[in-house]
């Protein structure tokens, strides 16, 4: 890669962190080949003790890729996946890439409304499912309809003990087979999937340059557009983050996956980058403590990716239930900022380190990160990854670069960043902004930051109006259209407001009709029908109006001022 511009952040590295990294010229099935290969004993996924080595994991991918290519799966075709954490999530995601199709990842928690919204841009035509949602696509309208939809029981994944304790039922392997005739019309069972003979190795794998990945995010602003991510986005990434850690040995790590793998961050860093290091990737449904603790004591992570509130509930259970944390090397926190409040009791409890990360989904997505060393430094999200430049810009005229010191506008090229939102040619061109000097443009993050002598970035402010609670993003006008249907509502602003837990909570403030009084209860149980929890407003408040510009739009940053200078 050639870097056009100074790195000062270079001389901050932590000791074995080289400057650049080398692009992949393979797919990303290359990691699981690599791994396979290597590490074919190794313990590759934990599901509730159950274990599946890198030789299984192999073999379940060929037999899946096979299956996906019966339903007619080709060369770039977009395959959903609506799963959480789970073995099948795993094999899944390999096995369409094996296909050179296009994985699109999904919460499998949205709401049917949320769900339509991304099928109807991305018209994937086969979806791997959780069974608890087969009957919401299945009920798609006809001109969104997809053929081809094959259920997961997740709970086939469990241990048999466990199977038998929770008295869920065993079906025989004909009766799987069967599902795929005796099913619904255009659904199949995931076993049927995993029946099918292995794919022949001939069949031509795909190329790096090739789209691996729709990954859904807000952007900067509008409705969620789909980043797509290539094979070479994505592994280099991983490559990255390897390099950002040169003190966890290939074949020996043990991974936790307690940040769901549908998100761009935990899908890098569990799903490609755990893979890639022949690591024993422990998968959990959901961060709970409690679960997370139990594994704990049989095999401690080396490596803990998650966000703020995750790391604070271990830490108060782990110390209510006197339970070790020692031997949880590295954890790395994003999506929110990272307190010192949670970072030193962390470190006292397991002796390693607990650094901040950012990213952004457009970036596959890790584009910073504190130095795994004694000079990291709070309050920042750290110093570029190697083979990443920054630039930072006056927002209103991004061609013009700030002084040193300066606040602006952070803009970044790398090998990371996408090429272009899926079939959205013109919110594409909107994120990238022309090199002064001629060469590759730089995209344009829509945070403002800051940047120290030694290279360090701190997040001052964002000019987008994405909201983050708890790791996710909300988009203020989708929780906004959702409550305009509630009656007597005459006008709504939502806002994030600064949560030391949850980083941000969703606060609606609303202008009621004359006559109307609010009652935030029902408007809050009105929103649970439509939207998804997390995205549901914390508080509802009545106000008199909303401050709006000249043009009669509503100005939420003025929203939000008011609300916390008024402590309301």
């Amino acid at each position: 890669m050639d870097i056009h511009t100074p790195r000062p952040w270079l001389d901050s590295y932590a000791e074995g962190v080289p400057s650049d990294v080398e692009a992949p010229r393979e797919s990303l099935f290359g990691i699981i080949e690599a791994s396979v290969d290597e590490y074919p004993d190794h313990v590759a996924l934990e599901f509730f003790g159950r274990e599946t080595t890198y030789a299984e994991l192999g073999e379940q991918i060929a037999h899946v890729a096979e299956g996906l290519r019966r339903l007619g799966v080709q060369k770039g075709d977009p395959v959903a996946i609506v799963l959480p954490n789970c073995p099948q999530h795993v094999v899944a995601f390999y096995a369409i890439l094996r296909l050179g199709g296009i994985v699109v990842e999904h919460n499998p928690l949205y709401t049917p409304r949320e769900l339509r919204h991304q099928f109807e841009d991305h018209r994937a035509r086969v979806v791997i499912a959780w069974d608890k949602v087969v009957g919401t696509i299945r009920d798609f309208p006809d001109d969104i309809r997809v053929p081809a939809i094959v259920s997961v029981d997740v709970t086939r994944s469990l241990p048999g003990s466990m199977r038998f304790a929770l008295r869920l039922p065993v079906k025989t392997a004909r009766e799987s087979r069967a599902a795929l005739t005796n099913g619904a019309r255009g659904t199949t069972t995931w076993e049927a999937l995993m029946d099918a003979p292995a794919i022949d190795p001939h069949i031509i794998s795909p190329d790096a340059s090739d789209v691996a990945l729709i990954q859904y995010t807000s952007g900067t602003t509008g409705s969620p557009k789909g980043a797509m991510l290539t094979h070479a986005n994505l592994g280099v990434n991983a490559a990255q983050a390897r390099a950002w850690v040169p003190e966890i040995e290939r074949g020996s790590a043990v991974v936790y996956a307690v940040l769901p793998m549908f998100h761009a961050y935990g899908l890098t860093l569990c799903l490609t980058f755990a893979m890639s290091m022949g690591a024993r990737l422990v998968l959990f449904p959901s961060p709970d403590p409690a679960l997370v603790l139990k594994a704990v004591k049989r095999h401690p992570p080396t490596f803990l990716p998650a966000v703020p509130p995750i790391y604070d509930r271990l830490t108060k259970r782990a110390v209510a239930e006197k339970v070790s944390l020692q031997g949880i090397r590295i954890a790395i926190s994003g999506a929110m900022p990272l307190s010192a409040a949670v970072v030193e009791p962390w470190e006292e409890l397991t002796g390693g380190y607990l650094v901040e990360g950012y990213g952004l989904s457009e970036c596959s997505p890790v584009l910073m990160a504190n130095p795994v060393a004694p000079n990291r430094r709070a309050g920042t999200v750290g110093l570029p990854l190697p083979s990443t430049e920054v630039r930072i810009v006056d927002p209103d005229a991004p061609e013009n670069e700030r002084p040193a010191g300066e606040a602006g506008e952070l803009t970044v090229r790398g090998p990371q960043v996408f090429g272009g939102y899926w079939g959205k040619a013109e919110e594409t061109e909107a994120v990238f902004v022309a090199d002064p000097a001629g060469g590759a443009p730089w995209f344009r993050t829509g945070d403002i930051v800051e940047m120290d002598a030694d290279g360090f970035v701190r997040i001052v402010d964002r000019i987008k109006e994405l909201i983050i609670t708890g790791g996710f993003n909300v988009m203020p006008s989708e929780v906004e259209a959702a409550l305009r249907g509630y009656p007597g509502i005459q006008d709504i602003a939502v806002v994030g407001i600064p949560d030391a837990r949850d980083g941000e909570h969703v606060v609606a403030a609303v202008v009621m009709e004359d006559g109307r009084r609010l009652d935030e209860a029902e408007v809050r149980a009105w929103a649970r029908k439509i939207l998804t929890p997390y995205k549901v407003p914390r508080r509802v408040i009545a106000v008199d109006e909303l401050p709006k510009s000249i043009i009669g739009k509503v100005v939420r940053r003025q929203v939000r001022d008011r609300i916390l200078e008024q402590g309301l």
